[in-house]
């Protein structure tokens, strides 16, 4: 709350107090949730909404959500129309032009407009370090928080299978994000229940996985591959499978070999081979080793030889590379940890992810750096995860007001 609180009063001339702002909302909604004010002689709980413009309700489409009947105060600099709820009944409005100090409203504009991906880098130097260190272990914490929603979501959908929810959590994360979405499907056309009565049949593994991703569709070049064609034909009779993807629904497009789907398929089938409960195994991932040792597989002969079906290739990947196996204990154990943590709920898998992310490399690529360089903590992937987030939800959104740093530079009134 950056404006002169004294004497507020809506667009109707009556007298508001703010006894508690709420909770800013980070998901689709309002603004700020569980507020507590007094507007006339009623006290209300319950939504705010913050404009630059009135109109702004009517552009973003709130009056014909229902989510915003249960607004009781729109915040705006300007009201240039009345609004009202979907019943018609009018929301109270404060309109804050005249209100806020012009040095705050043109740093605060500054942030808005600069070209800079950071937009208080400027007046870095002079926040101290201990607000950049509180902001960075807030939004750490933000990332895992919303990754381990994703988790819970599948286990909404899985009917709360833990076991399915982990292999369809992994699975997802084999893609790479580039081929995550792929990858999704498929666990999702091939249950984890189904895949474990063929856990010891590495061949069965492979044929059910390349074939209903869609790699067994085209003429086989050599006799691994028929076979392998062989396997699924009967497997897809027998199961009953659905329709499989497509070769055209995966990203060979710039990627090195090592990181092909159908690489990394070999490799998904060699994991599903080597543990035979992913989830129990999961769970016991305490440290970088213990990461090290779960993912530590080998792809099956034919692939330490060939990148792609009927291919031979000078140099194939024989297992999963460390720099992938820590962006899996990054983007896919720790936020399974943070997940089970709430659900059990147990501190302890919280506990184990954080340090998790504490021992390993911190990420490295244009936005950590652009960070980094501005001495921002970048130790650790607990740092980078921080700083990612950091930049995807609050830098580039411009959304300062919410951020601790921007709040520090325009309470103090900081200056270039």
């Amino acid at each position: 709350q950056y404006f002169d609180k004294i004497d507020l009063v809506t667009t109707q001339n009556e007298p508001v107090q703010i006894f508690k702002t709420g909770y800013y909302n980070t998901d689709a909604g309002p603004d700020f949730t569980q507020a507590r004010l007094k507007i006339g002689a009623e006290e209300w709980n319950g939504s705010v909404e913050i404009h630059i413009s009135a109109s702004d309700w009517l552009r973003h489409q709130h009056q014909t959500d229902p989510k915003y009947d249960q607004v009781v105060l729109h915040v705006v600099w300007e009201t240039d129309v009345t609004i009202t709820r979907t019943n018609g009944s009018p929301i109270p409005t404060l309109t804050l032009r005249g209100r806020v100090a012009l040095a705050l409203i043109n740093t605060y504009q500054q942030f808005q407009q600069t070209p800079l991906a950071i937009p208080c880098q400027p007046f870095l130097p002079q926040v101290p370090a201990i607000t950049k260190t509180t902001m960075q272990e807030r939004v750490r914490l933000e990332r895992l928080a919303g990754k381990a929603d994703r988790v819970l979501g599948i286990f909404e959908a899985t009917g709360h299978d833990w076991e399915e929810t982990a292999y369809q959590w992994l699975a997802a994360n084999f893609g790479f994000k580039i081929n995550q979405p792929g990858m999704e499907r498929l666990a999702r056309m091939l249950p984890y229940a189904l895949l474990r009565r063929h856990r010891h049949q590495p061949l069965l593994l492979e044929a059910l996985l390349l074939g209903q991703a869609g790699f067994l569709n085209e003429p086989a070049l050599d006799e691994y591959m028929a076979g392998l064609q062989r396997e699924y034909s009967y497997l897809q009779h027998k199961y009953t499978l659905p329709a499989g993807l497509h070769r055209a629904d995966w990203n060979f497009l710039r990627l090195r070999p090592a990181n092909f789907p159908t690489v990394r398929l070999a490799q998904w089938a060699a994991l599903l081979h080597q543990h035979e409960h992913l989830f129990a195994a999961l769970l016991a991932i305490s440290d970088l080793k213990t990461g090290e040792t779960f993912f530590g597989v080998t792809s099956s002969g034919y692939w330490q030889t060939h990148v792609l079906p009927g291919q031979p290739a000078a140099r194939a990947p024989k297992g999963i590379g460390k720099s992938s196996i820590n962006l899996l204990l990054i983007n896919a154990v720790a936020p399974l940890l943070v997940a089970y943590s709430r659900y059990n709920p147990n501190e302890t898998y919280l506990d184990k992810a954080i340090q998790l992310l504490e021992q390993l490399p911190p990420e490295d690529n244009h936005v950590t750096r652009r960070y980094s360089d501005l001495d921002f903590h970048h130790q650790s992937a607990a740092d980078s995860q921080a700083l990612l987030q950091l930049n995807q939800h609050y830098c580039a959104p411009r959304q300062c007001l919410q951020c601790s740093i921007g709040n520090f530079i325009l309470k103090r009134n900081v200056t270039v």
